[in-house]
């Protein structure tokens, strides 16, 4: 009888690239990926592998709408909090007393945004997450815009929760699925993260007061960018009253990493004993909550960007809709160039890439399957020479990309003739 030696490669072969033998629910999910989806499909490239960017690139894959997150003075008060911290705190954020840094920031926070209270969360996805978690309940009819974000749908599965969805921005179709199964809590996007589409927040407003329903408005496109000093659409069209919850990433226009809730100052309390992303996530730390310090402040003056970030969507936006892209979804700084098919928005992204323009691809299940897309992401640091860059290699590569047979620009065809 002999023994088998365990040797290193053995006991953990995935640290020498041998792969661990996966059930066979695990190697099939991921045969449909590798096998079927990179090799079959998409001929073994991947969507999201990027080239080595060119000189003179215009990099339009980011969420740093206001061009802040190289700032001389946002750094300096970050790297003045990193010299001055001594151990810092860290822990759950549950358990800081009132006075605490966080507090303070979550404070003037709530002041910006017209609310009586905030939360400062570890990521927008926590903060959405926490807060459906907090709110439903099995039962509990949560109408979500098909096109809301995937943590607001995460937090409502996590509560076990009634999904209802609506169709994109139908208010009329929102209003029927309410009447259809009750009360209860409504979340939309105010400005949704694919195609810059913005929400018609008066219609849903008024139609969670008629149902006594909870409303909750994603503001993480739209806070910093939008509204009476970046405020948000909410702000913007004097909603904030009527509005129960509005959330945010802090990874858009805020360029750091975090995310906010605002809230009254009594459900603050019972969110921090009830939601698991606010128990078992640790709080901000020193430096962090330096840079959101001085970034509100910063961005509160930066008007100046945010009438520079509204013309650049104006002009690619027209520019775009002379080539004959379909950019219709939307109206804000996030531009879809929807191809359709996942192999066509490679060829896509490849074509502009070799232009010069990069952006980010958005598949399936960021969209729904066979309306796959080229994000463009526009900030306000971008100048007019860019500008045209952008539009030029739109305008060259329209064969190339079969602008023509994009399911997309028939939909435009479909339009113009009715």
């Amino acid at each position: 009888m002999s023994l088998a030696i365990a040797t290193p490669a053995t006991l953990h072969p995935s640290r020498f690239g041998a792969e661990h033998h996966m059930p066979d629910f695990v190697s099939r999910r991921m045969d449909e990926h590798y096998v079927t989806r990179i090799e079959k499909l998409l001929g073994g490239e991947h969507l999201h592998a990027w080239s080595p960017l060119p000189a003179g690139a215009v990099f339009l894959a980011g969420n740093d709408y206001l061009n802040i997150a190289a700032e001389p003075v946002l750094l300096a008060a970050q790297v003045a909090a990193l010299q001055g911290a001594r151990g810092g705190l860290l822990m759950s954020s549950v358990f800081l007393q009132e006075g605490s840094a966080q507090h303070q920031l979550e404070h003037k926070l709530a002041e910006f945004l017209g609310a009586q209270d905030c939360v400062l969360a570890q990521s927008g996805w926590a903060a959405n997450v926490g807060l459906l978690q907090s709110l439903s309940e099995p039962g509990i009819p949560v109408y979500l815009d098909m096109q809301a974000h995937a943590s607001l749908w995460e937090g409502v599965l996590s509560a076990q929760a009634q999904p209802v969805s609506f169709l994109h921005n139908d208010s009329a179709h929102l209003r029927r699925q309410v009447e259809k199964f009750g009360r209860g809590v409504i979340v939309v996007d105010a400005l949704y993260s694919t195609n810059g589409s913005v929400a018609p927040l008066r219609e849903v407003v008024e139609i969670a007061e008629r149902s006594g329903s909870i409303l909750i408005v994603d503001e993480s496109h739209s806070l910093g960018t939008h509204g009476p000093q970046g405020a948000g659409l909410v702000a913007e069209l004097g909603l904030c009253e009527r509005v129960h919850f509005r959330t945010a990433s802090l990874a858009k226009a805020f360029a750091g990493r975090a995310g906010l809730i605002t809230c009254s100052s009594k459900f603050k309390g019972y969110f921090l004993s009830a939601s698991r992303p606010a128990i078992f996530s640790s709080c901000l730390l020193a430096h962090e909550l330096a840079w959101f310090d001085a970034a509100l402040d910063f961005i509160r003056a930066a008007d100046g960007r945010r009438a520079a970030l509204r013309g650049h969507a104006q002009r690619v936006r027209e520019g775009l809709r002379g080539l004959g892209y379909n950019v219709n979804d939307g109206s804000e700084q996030i531009i879809a160039l929807e191809a359709g098919p996942e192999p066509k928005t490679l060829v896509l992204r490849k074509a502009l890439e070799r232009h010069g323009v990069v952006g980010a691809v958005f598949c399936a299940p960021a969209t729904p399957k066979n309306r796959s897309l080229l994000r463009l992401t526009l900030n306000a640091g971008l100048d007019a020479a860019q500008v045209a860059q952008v539009l030029a290699a739109c305008a060259a590569i329209r064969e190339e990309v079969d602008l023509d047979g994009w399911s997309s620009t028939r939909r435009l065809r479909r339009l113009a003739l009715v």
